[in-house]
């Protein structure tokens, strides 16, 4: 783009001090506009603030090269002539409005403070806008993080309108369909999920929520949406922050994120996120003492250029909490408060270790303007050291063989296991006209291998015993003779291998191994390989965008990975996806999306420890997505407000059998449909005044099942009516409160069944939080305060059955304190 020259006629001076704005073509006020002053081969940042205002200091006089880049604008590159004026004011800056992407790859993170992102990489494999995307994608920004001082994955997503919480574990239904621990990437890439262990939050930068299968992008993921994990990068600005929360059940967290420049041309940029949490839980025996230290560096030596590193080490010390138990449960009259909400199973020595090392790196390089290569790669190294006194889904029996519903049956169990993911993703982002077309072409190859080393093993101790010394894996009422008697409560009953947990009497107790009988399991090595040839290209025509794209996928799984008993299975997979966007307006987009999704099934080694035996095979899950939208814009760009229509398909799901005495038993479950609407608005009513709001209407049926009593039902985990608010409103302008802010929000989730039955139903649940924000006036520091769940509200987020209940929190209050230097 031609420059524009001002003259300066003065002698120079050693510094000078230049301000001035950006705006759009509207003339409205551009925030988070990058600008870049380079001269020779110094080199200066800086971005614009919510009024489109900028200003730096140059250290001489001289020409300086002014380059302008946001997303959806044209980047804009002008000349000016420094020589000796000590304060200078430029004429406002305009910046036309463009489709064309900021960078192909995330490199350095983003100055904005509100709720919501307004783009997105992984969708698309380049940055794009998201009203341009022909699909759903749900953003919780870093703001909205810590305004609800959000720990856990689980207060993140609550707020994503269609995602529903299953368990304590790190496990969602999104859209009515039940994650299988392929639903979590990190930038866009996939990883070994966190299942059971929620990491810190304090590393993210957003999350996004991409609705509906994505296998066209990211190989194998659930077909009710993905989870991508965004971690913060580098900033050209310096920034340092520290955070110290305190508050309900011994939580005490700590937080640091710094970032800037580590040279004078800020080429090279850094940024180092840790935190600390040492807490309780209201539920018995929790605890999680944990660590994060993440950090990154990026290097943008030139315009063509740019490299990001980064380091995420994650460990964690807790217990795993498998829910409340209840007792009496009669089908259709149970009682869920028959036991309190804290109440939990296990022993106090039980532990639950894990460590997880994530080493991720990017390079995006420019062989011209409009051809530019990419290049992503991520090795991820997870370990698990777990002892747990779980229960076996059934109560306890007496000698003729009837449940003693005071007496849950329980099983003791010791794991270690170690996985490894490499992950690999090379592409071309390429520019082109072909006539009156524009074509954004992204063209590219992607490897995977997941692999399950040798050495892990997993002990279990459950059953009856019998009378020679050995164990029986159930009672057998016709060969009583066999099993050893004891009499409980007054009632003769077989005695297990594992004690019963007494739900009329809990008493907890360090548990003495060597008083159980062990089965002793080798968890087979596994492998996994997944390559996959992609090309896609955005077909701009006028007001319209048309997204096709086409993956081929070739997928190769190991059991018993080099033992002599290996067995291969590879599977192959050509995937379609078709969006069409147009532009109604400016400011509004109407789409519609089809998509397919795909994953293999033979190897369920992160589905359960102990795979099938040889020769068995499952069908692959298959899915598909047809999608309808509005995306709209609003306030100069301020406000999002976005309404979907979805359809999800999936055949042949593969669930877990809820066996209590085979925990690894798998069943093939037929065919599920959900269909439902979705509204979302996030943004500024006032520039003091922000908010994200939600709701969900899903309706999850039963299409095809071995009982063909269940064919119409009601799908399970998932409600069909959910929809949350959150908004904060700082008084910015009253002289005798300024400084003080004021958050509210309240979430709903209608009723939903069980995981694994369908004897009760979980009720409706209204939750209502509160927050409170002072900044005092030339202050670098705010201080909060969090009430979560104020009028203590009874309530569950989901179950699996009657013996493994997940209450939601009581009432809780956290206070922190942010330091901003």
């Amino acid at each position: 783009m031609s420059g524009i020259i001002f003259l300066f006629n003065l002698q120079g001076i050693a510094q000078i001090k230049v301000t001035g704005n950006v705006v759009s073509e509207q003339h409205a006020p551009l925030k988070q506009v990058n600008i870049r002053f380079k001269n020779g081969k110094d080199i200066l940042n800086t971005s614009s603030d919510t009024s489109g205002r900028f200003q730096l200091i140059l250290p001489k006089s001289g020409s300086y090269l002014v380059t302008l880049s946001a997303i959806g604008f044209q980047t804009c590159s002008k000349v000016y002539q420094i020589t000796g004026i000590p304060e200078i004011i430029l004429n406002s800056i305009v910046l036309a409005d463009s489709d064309e992407e900021l960078q192909t790859v995330e490199i350095i993170g983003t100055t904005a403070k509100k709720y919501f992102s307004d783009y997105s990489f992984s969708a698309t494999k380049i940055a794009t806008l998201n009203k341009d995307i022909p699909q759903a994608i749900s953003t919780v920004s870093k703001e909205l993080i810590a305004d609800r001082q959000a720990a856990t994955l689980a207060d993140v997503v609550k707020h994503v309108p269609g995602v529903s919480q299953s368990s304590f574990y790190n496990q969602f239904a999104i859209r009515g369909i039940n994650q299988n621990q392929e639903g979590a990437i990190i930038n866009g890439m996939r990883t070994h999920q966190y299942f059971f262990n929620q990491p810190l939050t304090s590393n993210l930068e957003r999350i996004e929520v991409i609705k509906g299968p994505a296998s066209a992008n990211f190989s194998s993921v659930d077909p009710g949406g993905s989870i991508n994990m965004v971690t913060k990068k580098p900033l050209a600005e310096d920034r340092k922050q520290i955070s110290i929360s305190t508050g309900s059940f011994s939580t005490m967290r700590t937080a640091l994120d710094f970032t800037g420049p580590l040279n004078k041309e800020k080429t090279l940029l850094y940024r180092l996120n840790a935190a600390y949490e040492d807490s309780k839980s209201f539920r018995d025996l929790q605890y999680k003492k944990a660590y994060l230290i993440s950090p990154s560096f990026s290097y943008v030596p030139n315009d063509k250029t740019s490299i990001n590193v980064e380091l995420v080490m994650n460990n964690s010390k807790s217990r795993l909490d498998r829910g409340q138990a209840i007792f009496g449960a009669i089908a259709g009259k149970t009682d869920l408060k028959s036991t309190p909400v804290t109440f939990n199973m296990g022993g106090s020595n039980d532990y639950f270790n894990s460590q997880d090392l994530m080493l991720m790196s990017n390079l995006s390089h420019a062989f011209t303007p409009d051809v530019v290569f990419n290049v992503a790669y991520m090795k991820q190294a997870w370990t698990e050291d777990l002892l747990e006194h779980r229960t076996t889904n059934a109560f306890g029996v007496d000698e003729n063989n009837m449940p003693i519903p005071t007496l849950a049956g329980m099983r003791a169990v010791q794991r270690q296991q170690k996985w490894n993911t490499d992950n690999l993703s090379t592409y071309f982002s390429i520019n082109a006209t072909t006539g009156v077309l524009k074509h954004k072409i992204v063209i590219g190859f992607d490897v995977m291998t997941t692999q399950k080393y040798r050495g892990g093993g997993e002990n279990s101790a459950q059953g009856y015993r019998l009378k020679d010394g050995t164990v029986a894996p159930k009672y057998d009422p016709a060969k009583k003779d066999l099993y050893l008697f004891k009499t409980v409560n007054g009632i003769n009953a077989p005695v297990p291998n594992t004690d019963h947990f007494n739900l009329a009497n809990p008493v907890y107790t360090i548990r003495n191994l060597s008083d159980y009988i062990f089965t002793k399991t080798e968890i087979p090595p596994a492998y996994a390989l997944v390559n996959g040839l992609y090309l896609q290209d955005q077909i701009r025509y006028q007001k319209m965008i048309l997204t096709v794209g086409l993956r081929q996928e070739w997928y190769d799984d190991y059991n018993n990975y080099k033992l002599s008993t290996e067995k291969k299975i590879s599977r192959k997979k050509l995937l379609p996806r078709l969006g069409i966007t147009y532009a109604v307006t400016p400011d509004i987009n109407v789409y519609g999306t089809y998509l397919k999704g795909y994953q293999p099934q033979e190897n369920t080694s992160t589905l359960v420890i102990v795979p099938p035996p040889a020769g068995t095979h499952y069908k692959p899950l298959e899915s598909d997505l047809k999608e309808i939208g509005v995306k709209s814009e609003w306030l100069n760009r301020t406000l999002l407000i976005n309404v979907s229509l979805f359809e999800i398909n999936q055949r042949n799901l593969l669930l877990n059998a809820n066996d209590p005495v085979d925990v690894n038993l798998l069943i093939e479950r037929g065919a599920q449909r959900s269909r439902g609407l979705e509204l979302e608005a996030s943004g500024f009513i006032l520039p003091g005044w922000q908010f994200s709001a939600g709701y969900s209407y899903t309706d999850a049926i039963v299409r095809q099942d071995n009982d063909v009593t269940l064919i119409g039902q009601r799908v399970q985990n998932t409600p069909k009516h959910s929809g949350s608010i959150w908004t904060r409103y700082d008084l910015k302008d009253n002289r005798f409160i300024k400084g003080i802010g004021f958050g509210a929000g309240i979430q709903y989730s209608g009723d939903k069944l069980p995981l694994y039955i369908r004897n009760f139903t979980l009720p409706a649940y209204t939750v209502v939080d509160a927050a409170i924000y002072y900044a005092p006036a030339k202050s670098k520091i705010q201080l909060a305060m969090n009430v979560n769940n104020v009028f203590n509200k009874t309530y569950w987020v989901g179950a699996q059955n009657y013996l493994r209940l997940f209450p939601g929190t009581p009432r809780n209050v956290m206070f922190n304190v942010t330091y901003r230097f």
